[in-house]
């Protein structure tokens, strides 16, 4: 016969066991309160294994992150592919900016930085280093550019060997009409 444990009163993460609950075929769960305010019910081995740490509240956001709730956001998705292209060997892009010399100014290692700096990415737009394409992504190096205003801001073996620049200046032309 499995051991039975007593949780009433433990603390797992942000969770605290408040009540037995239900048996559900032949586990035992937990009524838990989290420290938010919300409750949750979990069974022994989740709360145990630590598989469970909250309500669920620290998905909605958690303030001590200090970017709750911006990690789905365009200008957050933006500022970590530069820190990755930048600073993680494994990214494929590395050899072409972190691997090349180019770097991200320590300020920028902060999201609110980031975002007070450049502010949100506008629809359409994307980061791209201006005026100086070779320097570092920094305050007054950086724009939110459109693909077209980034295709002429390319390094020359950079540009797309299908379409040369007449034709794209072409295509601008006639999406503007």
């Amino acid at each position: 016969m499995p051991k039975r444990f007593n949780l009433i009163g433990q603390t797992f993460g942000r969770l605290t066991v408040a009540a037995k609950g239900q048996i559900i075929g032949s586990v035992q769960t937990w009524v838990c309160d989290c420290v938010c305010g919300g409750s949750k019910i979990v069974s022994t081995s989740e709360i145990r294994r630590g598989n469970v740490a909250s309500c669920g509240c620290l998905r909605v956001g958690n303030p001590t992150h200090g970017h709750a709730g911006r990690s789905a956001s365009p200008t957050y998705r933006s500022w970590r592919a530069m820190l990755n292209r930048c600073g993680n060997p494994n990214s494929v892009d590395y050899p072409r900016y972190g691997g090349a010399g180019i770097a991200v100014c320590e300020r920028w290692s902060s999201f609110e930085s980031f975002l007070a700096d450049m502010g949100d990415r506008p629809e359409g737009k994307t980061l791209d280093r201006h005026p100086d394409k070779n320097g570092n992504y920094e305050p007054g190096n950086c724009r939110w550019a459109t693909p077209y205003e980034q295709v002429h801001n390319r390094n020359k073996y950079q540009r797309r060997w299908w379409k040369k620049p007449a034709e794209i200046d072409a295509s601008h032309v006639e999406a503007q009409s």
